[in-house]
């Protein structure tokens, strides 16, 4: 849910976009479990799993565009928000490596990346200032990896459909963990900046 500061801000908790996000945290586990299924030597129930992934997509869309037109924009929003992007993509990325889809570098280099934000946000914690906005570059960054997973889930077969998911995957895989670090480094100087005026305020 990419918010902007220019409409009115609510602090209610019980909204339409605040609900879609609650919804989309709770298929966290739920995905985990479909698709981690045939590990256990449970039924392959990846079709199912796709469909979680595509709801929680489409709740993506609809909670930021809500949260405008009816001017419900909340401060827990953007918290729930993000959270939910950021555990799909955990969630995924350490199902999709369990199942040897996904490469451990990939992995290890999305989760460097989010341990690297971690760092940032506790800085400004400390200094009492609130996380920045989700920007569209990391916004973007997000969609790519959200086409990317089920594709390369989708791959984990035979036939022409999975070669083709394979050979779109991987590519919005890779635009996705650039864009990823690009977003995250631009995050990352954003505190810099923010963090080096306020020293030098004191």
């Amino acid at each position: 849910m990419e918010v902007q500061q220019t409409g009115v801000q609510t602090d209610r908790v019980f909204t339409v976009p605040n609900l879609l996000s609650m919804a989309r945290l709770a298929g966290v586990p739920l995905f985990l479990w479909l698709v981690l299924s045939p590990v256990f030597d449970g039924p392959s129930l990846d079709g199912w799993a796709l469909l979680v992934l595509a709801l929680s997509g489409v709740s993506d869309y609809l909670d930021g565009k809500l949260a405008r037109r009816w001017n419900q924009v909340s401060s827990l929003g953007r918290i729930l928000d993000p959270a939910a992007d950021r555990l799909y993509i955990l969630a995924t990325l350490l199902a999709l490596t369990w199942r040897d889809i996904l490469p451990w570098w990939i992995t290890a280099l999305l989760l460097l990346r989010e341990v690297c934000l971690l760092v940032a946000v506790l800085l400004l914690d400390r200094r009492g200032y609130a996380p920045p906005e989700v920007n569209f570059l990391g916004k973007a960054a997000t969609f790519n990896l959200m086409y990317a997973f089920p594709l390369l889930l989708l791959s984990d077969g035979s036939g022409s459909v999975a070669s083709l998911a394979a050979i779109f995957g991987w590519a919005f895989a890779t635009w996705g963990t650039a864009l990823y670090w690009w977003a995250g480094i631009l995050y990352v100087v954003q505190v810099r900046r923010l963090l080096t005026a306020d020293s030098a305020a004191d």
